[in-house]
């Protein structure tokens, strides 16, 4: 039986919200046998509200401040499976998934990571079905960032997800990661999980998506050498003093 360790980051601060999550781990649990492939759920909930345990797995209630990066690390710590997969809370698992990704795995192990087909996503940039794997790192293409399933093995190379991205861009900097070590990914187009599009950001206001959205942009582009030190310290300067000037 091959264990994979599934890490899902919640926002449950409503009942629509935690019936979301609720609907990605059921289905994720009726995707495969249970006598050939067992689900390690993680859960990890960042709603600040009455603690609230999802079923068929582990609830984790982090006392810290939200950062994707930083709590998916904190799973990963807590996980030790041979394959891990890093998932949304808005996604709708199908039968045979993990074991398409597995077989890929199997067939050239060269592949370290992959990610799934979102028949909603995917269409619409080019990719057909059930048309084997394409090899790459293009963000929302070959990396699906709602659900990246890896051998653990590679996190000896790469090290631990960068914390100091908040939410947004964690998935461009998991590719840019990926290829700077050369580190093959594919997308397994045979493997059908749909992606629901961000539906927890969409319940924040203007303000509240800005914040978790806009300042990542600056820090990859530094990070990446695709902007300089100034002009990200400058960036950083002009927050600091608008932080100032908020009532």
């Amino acid at each position: 039986m091959e264990v994979i360790d599934i890490i899902i980051l919640s926002n449950g601060q409503s009942k629509e919200l935690r019936n979301l999550t609720e609907n990605s781990i059921q289905t994720l649990l009726d995707s495969e046998p249970g006598d050939k492939i067992r689900f390690n759920i993680l859960v990890i909930e960042s709603a600040k509200t009455l603690p609230y345990h999802y079923p068929f797995c582990r609830t984790l209630f982090p006392n810290q401040e939200f950062g994707y990066n930083k709590f998916m690390n904190l799973g990963l710590r807590m996980t030790n499976s041979s394959f891990v997969c890093l998932c949304n809370n808005d996604l709708e698992f199908h039968p045979g998934w993990a074991t398409a990704i597995l077989e890929e795995f199997s067939k050239n192990p060269e592949i370290k990571s992959a990610s799934p087909f979102c028949r909603f996503n995917h269409p619409p940039r080019g990719f057909t079905p059930n048309q084997g794997v394409h090899l790459g790192y293009g963000v929302r293409d070959e990396v699906a960032g709602w659900c990246l399933f890896f051998k653990r093995e590679i996190l000896q190379i790469t090290g631990p997800l960068e914390e100091r991205l908040k939410f947004w861009y964690s998935d461009n900097d998991f590719a840019k990661t990926l290829e700077k070590h050369h580190i093959l990914h594919g997308l397994v187009t045979n493997s059908f999980v749909d992606h629901l599009e961000s539906q927890t950001l969409k319940t924040k206001n203007d303000r509240e998506k800005l914040r978790l959205t806009g300042d990542e942009r600056y820090f990859f582009e530094y990070k990446w050498g695709e902007r300089n030190y100034f002009s990200y310290l400058n960036h950083k300067r002009k927050q600091f003093f608008k932080k100032l000037q908020t009532p």
